[in-house]
């Protein structure tokens, strides 16, 4: 049997150039996901990088008369209320993370088990995510005023009322907003664990039950590692955004109770230094990238560290 086609394909060996097409196929399939993932890594450069190198550079004084220098840092450091930011923030992070975490475990427990009207529990805890931050903060402050709804409550009770916002008390302001961040964004955490646990059998708990876990076991042991991927999304998220709370303290308490972001609008708006406000605000990304690199450490999973 003859071979058929032009003599310059019968006279080529076998196997000549597949490696070549071979190699090309290889190479486009490894390229794909990056071409895939290129326009969004524009568009994060065009709409963070250059924000965020524009904003160190304003920090050292790029562009300004006096050139590169780290004068609005010691302005900064040097500014009493900037450290009692500092605490504000830090203290609101440490009570409202846990808090809102122990609720937002409970409520997506509570609905998991599917009581009656589970929906409208799901669909009322979720109304503070259509919210603005600065109508929260009104809302929590026309019941924390002196003469606001919790207080006008407490005195037809035969309880005198408290001067919630007190400049003098630090521990009845920051009690006021963590209250108030607790109302407005525990929901997104409520959401996030949800979808973690439609996203995680059930078979491995119901398995524990027919062992004869109890109830803590199994969500210690079963529930909660099952979760950890959620749970770490919620606290990155949770962190971070609670390093940029302002809108409900600032309705609450103005800057009787500063806090790290305040002080950016602090600075530029009022005092008119857009150079103290960017170094406000790379603290403030810094200590966020830290904070979310650390809980990535803490929070991986151990055939992840294996790999």
């Amino acid at each position: 049997m003859s071979i058929q086609g032009p003599p310059e394909e019968r006279d080529k060996p076998v196997g000549v150039g597949e490696p070549s097409a071979a190699g090309s196929r290889s190479w486009r399939r490894a390229a794909a996901p990056y071409v895939l993932l290129l326009p969004s890594a524009v568009f994060m450069l065009v709409l963070f990088g250059w924000p965020v190198l524009s904003g160190v550079l304003q920090a050292f004084g790029y562009g300004s008369a006096t050139g590169f220098t780290d004068a609005y840092w010691d302005r900064m450091a040097g500014d009493p209320v900037f450290w009692a930011a500092v605490r504000n923030t830090l203290l609101l992070i440490v009570v409202l993370i846990p808090v809102q975490f122990c609720l937002g475990i409970a409520m997506a427990l509570l609905l998991r088990a599917k009581p009656r009207f589970s929906g409208v529990y799901f669909y009322l805890w979720a109304v503070p995510l259509a919210i603005s931050d600065l109508a929260a903060g009104l809302v929590w402050l026309s019941v924390f005023t002196d003469r606001g709804y919790l207080n006008s409550l407490l005195e037809q009770l035969g309880i005198a009322g408290v001067d919630w916002l007190n400049y003098q008390s630090t521990t009845k302001m920051l009690m006021a907003v963590v209250i108030a961040e607790l109302w407005r964004s525990t929901s997104l955490v409520l959401v996030i664990v949800v979808s973690g646990m439609q996203m995680t059998p059930r078979d491995y708990d119901e398995a524990a039950q027919v062992f004869g876990a109890t109830f803590w076991q199994r969500l210690r042991h079963v529930t909660l590692p099952l979760l950890k991927p959620s749970l770490q999304v919620a606290l990155i998220l949770r962190t971070i955004l609670a390093f940029q709370a302002f809108a409900v303290a600032q309705a609450l308490t103005g800057r009787q109770f500063p806090l790290l972001i305040g002080e950016t609008y602090w600075w530029y708006v009022q005092l008119n230094d857009p150079n103290v406000a960017s170094a406000v605000a790379v603290v403030v990304l810094g200590v966020s990238m830290v904070t979310a690199l650390v809980y990535l450490r803490l929070l991986r999973s151990p055939d992840a560290g294996a790999r």
